[in-house]
């Protein structure tokens, strides 16, 4: 038998960011370093993709914080666990020699996914949110979490949880403007001897309105 690593839920990331059906909500918003406006669809994870989201983990997490392959897929497999995904689609663009530009064809790529759980007691849990750096700061990570807050009081979760380092200022800054409160210190919870903060949400008060970019 494979023996299975602990689960150490994982710190939101300061430099990176965790409705029911599957082509779930779409955004229009502008990537960093892309030159058209990006459309992003939220959707259900899709087995065959798990490379995908690891090498995007990878991406998104230091070695040591970030998920081995069996971490990860212990966790999409563990039960009352759901992950949805955000696709970007960019319109790309050539120049002629002229210097004019032509339009070509859109295409789609993952920029980020959310994995969450269903808990004991009604209470939800948050694992990880993992945002590409380019993809970052365009709401991506908060619709992600929305939708994973939907899901969890259709499965009648009261509330949600996670975790976070109690130095990871942009992280509690992201989860307090979405109603989280800090409820308990975890002392030396990550390898690295940083404490973590236990983050809560009440779910049964009213949903928060998207919040989609200009």
């Amino acid at each position: 038998m494979v023996q299975v690593p602990q689960q150490v839920p994982r710190p939101f990331a300061g430099a990176a960011l965790t409705h029911a059906g599957p082509s779930g909500n779409r955004g229009r918003h502008r990537l960093r370093d892309y030159n058209e406006s990006v459309e992003f669809a939220l959707r259900d994870f899709r087995h065959e993709e798990f490379e995908t989201l690891w090498r995007i983990d990878q991406q998104c997490f230091a070695p040591g914080i970030s998920y081995s392959r069996l971490e990860l897929a212990t966790y999409l497999q563990r039960p009352g666990a759901f992950a949805v995904v955000a696709d970007g689609s960019e319109v790309s663009r050539t120049r002629t020699r002229s210097g004019t530009l032509n339009q070509g064809q859109s295409s789609a790529v993952t920029v980020g996914f959310i994995v969450a759980e269903t808990g004991s007691r009604g209470t939800g849990h948050i694992i990880t949110i993992d945002v590409l750096p380019d993809a970052r700061g365009a709401g991506i990570g908060w619709q992600l979490l929305r939708v994973a807050e939907d899901r969890l009081r259709a499965a009648h979760c009261q509330s949600v949880i996670l975790e976070t380092a109690v130095d990871n200022k942009a992280a509690l800054s992201f989860y307090k403007r979405h109603r989280y409160t800090v409820i308990k210190t975890l002392p030396r919870y990550y390898s690295n001897g940083v404490d973590a903060f236990v983050l809560k949400k009440d779910l049964l008060s009213p949903p928060e309105p998207a919040k989609l970019p200009q």
